[in-house]
């Protein structure tokens, strides 16, 4: 095999996920061997990529403790990792950098197979069954005898971390929710926006043939947006605004972006959906549920929202708060913490009280009807993104740099 000068190992179940754009700069790279290690059920090979898959992890044996649940699975992907990674060994390929999310195990036993690689670790979220996201809903509260399982859930993690070169975290808040001790060894680098593709467009259109909609900028349009609708975007506390928000503005047209599934929390009993369980009798030719849409559709509604509609418990800033703000959208946020760090009240969006539902009707009310004289606002929130956040200009260049760090020794331990 031809002599390459750096090869970089790539390690995430649902790759590239957070790594798309470090992965565009490394296959740009002369020189450079880009590989993955993946679950191979979830997505199709990159091209340009050595591709070492994963096709099953096994399964958990009979009898085992409900709290040992997360950890032996988290073993079992680790060493179906570790198997891929001794694959790769075996054909030459040995990485001298490895990004790893640590999160469902795979990290554990890299180190093992390539003992002189250094290790970037990507550090989302620390659990805590007594802060954060687990106590702040009395709605839905994290019943006392999960708590155990919630602790365990950091083990794969915060092993990662002790074993890793330098952490990754993409907020500042995110950071601090690791235990104090760590907070050194973790940078704080987002995966960033492309604002060159996420950008205010005054020519776009969304068209919705079943509602005879054509819509476009300067419509009254309110967007909201979540991988699944479910309480921890607070989903149910959208849906209990939305009667005040129509009463108020008749003549507006809400669009709902997610699908009917659960990434965080609890599933309904019985294959319930949070949609059915909060949609009550809305009209339908004024609220639509749009379920997952395509990317450039997705541009589209955030290119046309007037208001953009983000919350969230406080936990993971998602991904579409900071496309709205790059698209110029006006966004009303819970005021959490995860939100504060990104919207500042009055100045680039505004901040409800996440359980306020009435207040949020008023203040999503009052930005429909101010919504030709809050330019400035979308400006500012669109400049906040820029300056903090846009990956190509500031977000890749500062993970690079991380890179030549970890790769001159800079955070080696002294012999």
């Amino acid at each position: 095999m031809a002599q390459t000068d750096r090869t970089v190992l790539f390690v995430h179940h649902d790759f590239p996920a957070q790594y798309r754009g470090l992965l565009s700069q490394y296959l740009k790279r002369p020189g450079t061997r880009v590989c993955a290690i993946r679950d191979g059920t979830r997505n199709a090979p990159v091209p340009g990529v050595i591709d070492a898959p994963y096709h099953g992890f096994g399964q958990a044996p009979a009898g085992l403790t409900p709290l040992a649940r997360n950890i032996e699975e988290q073993i079992r992907r680790g060493a179906a990792a570790m198997d891929c990674a001794k694959r790769l060994r075996q054909g030459g390929v040995v990485p001298d950098l490895i990004y790893a999310h640590p999160g469902w195990g795979e990290a554990l036993f890299l180190l093992d197979v390539f003992p002189d690689a250094r290790l970037i670790c990507y550090c989302e979220h620390h659990y805590d069954p007594c802060r954060a996201d687990a106590v702040f809903d009395p709605e839905y509260p994290l019943p006392q005898y999960q708590w155990p399982v919630v602790r365990l859930q950091n083990t794969a993690g915060l092993l990662a971390l002790a074993a890793c070169t330098r952490g990754v975290s993409p907020t500042a808040w995110q950071r601090q929710g690791y235990p104090p001790e760590w907070h050194g060894k973790i940078e704080v680098i987002h995966e960033g926006v492309d604002t060159d593709a996420v950008r205010p467009d005054p020519a776009a259109r969304l068209r919705l043939p079943d509602a005879g909609l054509d819509l476009a900028p300067g419509d009254e349009v309110v967007t909201y947006a979540a991988r699944d609708l479910e309480p921890y975007r607070g989903f149910h506390v959208f849906m209990r605004a939305l009667p005040e928000l129509l009463r108020r503005r008749p003549r507006c047209q809400v669009l709902i972006i997610g699908r009917d599934d659960v990434s965080y929390g609890l599933r309904l009993p019985g294959g319930q959906t949070y949609r059915h369980r909060y949609a009550g009798d809305l009209d339908p030719a004024r609220v639509h549920f749009l379920g997952t849409l395509p990317y450039p559709a997705y541009l589209a509604a955030l290119a046309v929202s007037a208001c953009h509609v983000y919350l969230t418990y406080p936990f993971v800033l998602s991904w579409s708060a900071l496309e709205a703000m790059a698209a110029g959208c006006l966004v009303v946020g819970s005021d959490t913490e995860p939100v504060r760090e990104v919207v500042a009240h009055g100045i680039n969006g505004f901040l409800t009280d996440f359980f306020d539902h009435e207040t949020m009707a008023r203040q999503v009310a009052d930005v429909l009807a101010n919504r030709h004289a809050l330019g400035h606002l979308r400006a500012l929130a669109r400049e906040t993104v820029l300056s903090r956040y846009d990956r190509n200009r500031i977000c890749l260049p500062a993970q690079l740099q991380l890179a030549e760090r970890v790769l001159d020794g800079e955070f080696d331990a002294p012999i």
